[in-house]
């Protein structure tokens, strides 16, 4: 095995929370500023996945005062201290830069909801008699 493979498996996260492009995450950074140290929450809708592996990164996208701003994460940093997903959007694209050029309502996605997969034969209709 590869020296550089042993040691990016070394500082790899364990898990990592499955998300996906279109979703709207809350990204936890640790800021040092000086001697101290918190931690800023980045909003945003995540519009590209890039790399893979140690290198993996992920790009989230929001509109601040009218004007929009993008941050790249890298997925395995340890500066990165949470990743929630507020709510997954429905999309038909690996990359959502076309989001760029819009503002208001034009950056909104539908959202994505789960099918109930679990439902009892008791509730299915009765089969129709020929």
């Amino acid at each position: 095995m590869n020296i550089i493979d042993v040691v990016e498996k070394e500082q790899m996260k364990k898990a990592t929370p499955p998300f996906s492009i279109g979703d709207q995450v809350d990204v936890s950074v640790k800021i040092i500023e000086g001697d101290k140290e918190r931690i800023q929450v980045f909003n945003g809708v995540v519009i590209a996945r890039n790399g893979g592996g140690f290198k993996e990164t992920f790009t989230v996208r929001r509109i601040v005062q009218g004007e929009g701003v993008e941050r790249v994460f890298p997925i395995h940093s340890p500066k990165i201290t949470d990743i929630k997903v507020i709510k997954s959007g429905k999309v038909r694209r690996a990359k959502l830069y076309y989001m760029r050029g819009r503002t208001t309502k034009g950056t909104r996605l539908q959202e994505k909801f789960e099918k109930e997969v679990t439902k009892k034969a008791s509730e299915a209709p009765p089969a129709a008699k020929k």
